[in-house]
C-alpha cells in the first residue's frame, strides 16, 4: 500500500489525542482490567503502545543515520518491556504513552525528504520508511478498540476504515487456505475480493465493520451475506 508519511502525520496526531483522552480516563481498576486481547490487560495495551512508538522511533531513527537499528532488539526484549510496565498506575502509563508520543512527533520532524525512501528493519522484516507511520495509525486505532473503554470500530475515521480494509483484504488475498470473499463496503460503489470471486459469498456492510470483522475486533453486527448463510471465518489477522 502507498501511503504519503506527510498525510499522515496529522491522522497520527488525532488518533493519538483520542488515545491519550481514554488513557486519562481510566481509574486503578480500569488500567488493571482485561482489555480484549487474551491474557493483557489495559496496562499491557497501553505499554505496549509506548514501546511501539519508540520502536517506530529507531526506524526513522536508522532511515535518517544509515545505521541498521532494528524496531525491538528482539522478541523477548519486547515481551519484557510491555509486561514490565503494565502494573504501573494509570498516571505513569498515560505520561509514558504522551513521552513516547511526543518522540515520534520529533523523529518524523528530523526526517529529510530522501530518508523516507530508505530500507529499514520492522518486526516482520524490511519495509520501506514511508510505511512507519501508517503502521503506527494502524496500531493506535486498532489497539484503542482492544482497551475495551467506549473507543470501537464505529469510531473510526472513515479514511482509516476504509484503508484498514483494503490493507486486509490484499494481506488475505495472499494467504494459502484463506476463504473466497467478496467484500461490499456500502460507502463505495467497487468491490473487493479475496480468492475466486465466482461463487464466493458477498458480504456487505459499512467500511468500518467489516474491516473490524476480518481483523477480529466485530462479530459481524451489521453485516449482511448474499447468498444467505453464516459469515465465514477468517483467517486470524496480524
Amino acid at each position: 500500500m502507498t501511503v504519503d508519511p506527510l498525510l499522515l502525520m496529522p491522522e497520527v496526531d488525532r488518533a493519538t489525542e483520542r488515545l491519550l483522552r481514554t488513557a486519562d480516563r481510566l481509574d486503578d481498576a480500569a488500567a488493571r482490567g482485561p482489555s480484549l486481547l487474551p491474557g493483557w490487560t489495559r496496562g499491557h495495551v497501553l505499554t505496549h503502545l509506548a514501546r511501539q512508538a519508540d520502536a517506530q522511533v529507531n526506524l526513522l531513527t536508522s532511515a535518517r543515520t544509515g545505521e541498521v537499528i532494528p524496531a525491538y532488539r528482539d522478541e523477548q526484549a519486547r515481551a519484557t518491556d510491555i509486561a514490565a510496565g503494565a502494573d504501573r498506575s494509570p498516571a505513569d502509563l498515560a505520561a509514558d504513552l504522551r513521552a513516547a508520543a511526543a518522540r515520534l512527533v520529533d523523529a518524523c520532524a528530523a526526517m529529510p525528504p530522501q530518508a523516507w525512501s530508505a530500507q529499514v528493519i520492522g518486526r516482520r522484516g524490511p519495509q520501506p520508511a514511508a510505511t512507519v507511520l501508517w503502521g503506527r495509525l494502524r496500531e493506535v486505532e486498532v489497539h484503542h478498540v482492544d482497551l475495551a473503554a467506549g473507543y470501537a470500530p464505529i469510531d473510526w475515521p472513515a479514511a482509516f476504515a476504509h484503508r484498514l480494509l483494503h490493507e486486509v483484504t490484499a494481506d488475505l488475498d495472499g494467504r494459502p487456505g484463506r476463504p473466497a470473499l467478496v467484500l461490499r463496503p456500502c460507502e463505495r460503489r467497487h468491490e473487493l475480493t479475496v480468492g475466486e470471486p465466482e461463487g464466493a459469498p458477498t458480504v456487505s456492510g459499512p467500511a468500518y465493520a467489516i474491516a473490524a470483522w476480518l481483523t477480529g475486533r466485530g462479530d459481524g453486527d451489521g453485516l449482511t451475506v448474499s447468498p444467505d448463510g453464516p459469515l465465514p471465518t477468517p483467517p486470524e489477522w496480524i
